[in-house]
């Protein structure tokens, strides 16, 4: 058991810190993808769905964010480090929600 404890506290922290960079680069890409789109449509004068790109892209880097959110609770050692991730965890849960409901309002203005 005590084997198990160790290499999990090991571990655990090597995953979070490489789901926590897929997650920031799938933001940074989408980001800078959206503002070249952006520049697209302003001075090329073309129809990317800019809104739609970056909202899938923001949902996506936010998943890998939230799943490194999810490991964490198990390298948790006090109640107050408890708190600290469940905040964070429900403020990024939070944004999950509101980017999935306005893409699905976008969806329904696009038909």
């Amino acid at each position: 058991m005590d084997f198990l404890h160790t290499l999990t506290s090991i571990i655990t922290p090597i995953i979070v810190f490489i789901l926590e960079w897929m997650g920031i680069f799938v933001i940074a890409w989408t980001c800078l993808k959206a503002f070249w789109e952006y520049i697209q449509n302003t001075f090329m004068k073309r129809h990317i769905k800019i809104q739609t790109h970056l909202a899938k892209g923001l949902a996506t880097g936010l998943e890998f964010k939230l799943g490194a959110e999810i490991l964490k609770t198990v390298t948790v050692h006090d109640l107050d480090e408890l708190i600290v991730l469940g905040a964070v965890f429900g403020l990024r849960a939070l944004m999950s929600i509101l980017i999935h409901f306005e893409l699905k309002h976008t969806d329904k203005d696009d038909e």
